[in-house]
């Protein structure tokens, strides 16, 4: 019996081959790997703005030897049993210059309505590093707490005296070597340095022509002028003398604010209504929590602000019920309110404190002005 025949081959099994649409998902997944790997690390021109800490003005606050200390201090306290919140919000930026988001985080952001992606040109100017964006946001927020101090006393009734000075001088800027830190702008071009927009406003208003500045060094009068240099901030075209002027005021009551690690002016309006509460008899919060955001001038008028959608989510998280939106804000605010919370529209910080008023005193809050409806 035969069992093997050398002179017979046997046949290959026949070769099977990939389906078409088997080979076309596997190209896809891995072109969808490759670019996936090439999104991780390819560099964007955006940042991610997000909802950041929020702070109590009737609280507490960590100072720099990490102690709980009150938040906002003022001499004879009238009354420190508030069951109610004014809290101030802030905005976190993930991303700069130096390390932006990666292209991935930015398609997670776009679609969290919590978070707004911004180029970065609108939040790290050309040409201006990270520290010294903290170093001018570290400025802004001390301008705003003494705004927003000088706005309160006189609104408890207090006259508070001020003047504008230089803070510091870009060393390449229009003013450096005609102007010096501490000089007391009295006036531009004949317009009254009466606040800090009064004098850009008179620059602006030059339009790149010599502006004539009349200022006090030491006490003792003088003019020069000065041609301001034209930049670009967050897309629009400024006139700039190269200077950070500061507005002095002579407060008639020793007011603390303790505030780290946060920066920027638009804090102003819930330190006043911080201070007002702790100056006052009795609770402005009528034991609610409310929340807000805005600048704030000496003369209590209120300015608007950035990320002001962000700053609505995070007062939502953070159990705000009621919400103090900048008039100026108003069209960011339309259309993206969270749900559970109230907002109501301010122009001044007397219009913030009739809010207060009438929610602590039970009153008509339909009567109120609202983003998209009389404001």
């Amino acid at each position: 019996m035969t069992l093997f025949d050398d002179n017979v081959s046997p046949a290959p099994a026949p070769r099977q081959r990939w389906q078409r649409g088997t080979v076309v998902g596997l190209w896809s997944l891995a072109v969808a790997v490759v670019v996936l790997f090439t999104l991780t690390f390819l560099p964007s021109a955006y940042v991610i703005q997000q909802p950041g800490p929020v702070f109590n003005t009737l609280g507490t606050s960590t100072n720099a030897d990490g102690e709980e200390i009150p938040l906002i201090t003022v001499p004879d306290e009238k009354d420190s049993t508030t069951t109610g919140q004014l809290d101030l919000l802030t905005v976190q930026v993930s991303g700069n210059r130096e390390r932006t988001p990666s292209w991935i985080e930015l398609a997670l952001a776009w679609f969290d309505r919590s978070r707004a992606v911004v180029p970065i040109d609108r939040i790290f100017p050309a040409g201006q590093t990270t520290e010294q964006r903290n170093t001018e946001n570290a400025a802004l927020m001390s301008d705003s707490q003494l705004e927003a101090q000088a706005a309160a006393l006189r609104e408890l009734g207090y006259d508070v005296p001020q003047q504008i000075a230089i803070g510091t001088l870009d060393e390449a800027g229009a003013a450096a070597g005609l102007l010096e830190q501490g000089d007391v702008i009295t006036s531009i071009d004949g317009v009254a340095a009466s606040t800090v927009d009064a004098v850009r406003g008179a620059v602006q208003a030059a339009a790149g022509a010599p502006v004539t500045v009349a200022y006090e060094r030491d006490g003792t009068p003088a003019t020069v002028s000065i041609t301001p240099r034209e930049t670009e901030t967050d897309g629009q075209k400024q006139w700039l003398l190269g200077v950070v002027l500061q507005q002095s005021f002579d407060l008639p009551v020793d007011v603390k604010i303790q505030l780290n690690d946060v920066g920027g002016p638009s804090a102003g309006m819930m330190f006043a209504l911080g201070i007002i509460d702790k100056m006052s008899e009795g609770d402005l919060t009528g034991g609610q929590h409310i929340a807000g955001t805005g600048t704030i001038d000496a003369e209590g008028d209120v300015g608007p602000i950035g990320g002001i959608r962000q700053k609505l989510y995070g007062a939502r998280d953070a159990g705000a019920t009621v919400f103090l939106a900048p008039e100026a804000n108003c069209n960011e605010v339309v259309g993206h309110v969270p749900d559970g919370i109230r907002v109501f529209s301010t122009a001044t910080l007397e219009q913030s404190l009739t809010v207060l008023e009438t929610l602590r005193d039970g009153g008509d809050l339909d009567a109120l002005p609202t983003c998209g409806s009389g404001s």
